[in-house]
């Protein structure tokens, strides 16, 4: 089920057949190195679609499939699903891609997209994204997305910062970002 769509990509929901081809990028240690996950053999990978179908019928999100426009390849993830921070749950936006389409701006690209999905097609009010201080390249991306203010904590037995877009500020950093764009 398609989600929504970017310029170069379609954002739809996972399904079991996608199985082997999301395992080949989840077994990637560069993928996987800051998550707590670890590297994924298929039956983990497996294991990973069938929690985010699970997310999908209770939560009504979840990690979704990143599919690359020009060669109708799986390249990743990036969606929202429930994590539990400091005792609360919370809206967490996770994404994932392989190695060949880093740097390419398709993390923001995706992460924009489901941003705007979660913001004007749920009733969320905030959405947080967890990082461990040493993932530069994430950090990068939350920022560049807006992101801004964070608090540290522990997850996972892991030291992360935890940023936090209320739907207001992504409404204000939207209504700027278009106006950059436009000048």
């Amino acid at each position: 089920m398609k989600i929504c769509e970017t310029q170069r990509l379609l954002i739809r929901q996972f399904s079991i057949d996608d199985v082997p081809a999301l395992s080949k990028i989840l077994s990637d240690d560069e993928v996987m190195k800051y998550s707590i996950r670890g590297v994924c053999d298929e039956a983990a990978t497996g294991e990973f679609i069938k929690w985010c179908l699970q997310c999908y019928d209770s939560y009504g999100l979840g990690p979704w499939a990143l599919i690359d426009k020009n060669s109708d390849l799986l390249i990743g993830f990036c969606g929202i699903s429930p994590q539990s921070v400091a005792g609360n749950e919370e809206p967490n936006l996770g994404y994932r891609l392989a190695v060949d389409f880093w740097n390419k701006g398709l993390a923001c690209e995706a992460a924009k997209s489901v941003l705007k999905y979660v913001f004007t097609q749920t009733t969320h009010q905030s959405v947080v994204v967890i990082i461990e201080p040493e993932h530069i390249a994430s950090l990068k991306v939350a920022k560049k997305i807006g992101f801004t203010d964070y608090s540290n904590h522990e997850f996972h037995g892991r030291a992360v910062q935890l940023y936090r877009l209320t739907k207001t500020q992504w409404n204000e950093w939207t209504s700027l970002d278009a106006a950059y764009v436009a000048t």
